[in-house]
């Protein structure tokens, strides 16, 4: 049983080891990630302006008036 579970956490290491070493050895430095994260960031904070700038421009405006008009009803 002990053997087992002693058999068990070395591959578990050795595949831990080799995932690490693979990555230690790529070709994708510090620099390359930092740039794809910064990418990311801008390319996100784009979206959120232009959603916001849609929202105070078009949506909001036009659901206060559907909502004053719908309770405006002179019938």
């Amino acid at each position: 049983m002990i053997k087992n579970l002693t058999n068990i956490f070395i591959q578990k290491t050795n595949k831990v080891y080799g995932v690490i070493k693979s990555k230690l050895s790529e070709e994708n430095g510090f620099v390359e990630e930092a740039l794809k994260i910064l990418i990311a960031v801008v390319i996100g904070a784009l979206m959120l302006a232009g959603l916001y700038f849609l929202f105070n421009t078009i949506i909001l405006p036009t659901l206060n008036e559907r909502v004053t008009d719908m309770f405006n009803y002179a019938g």
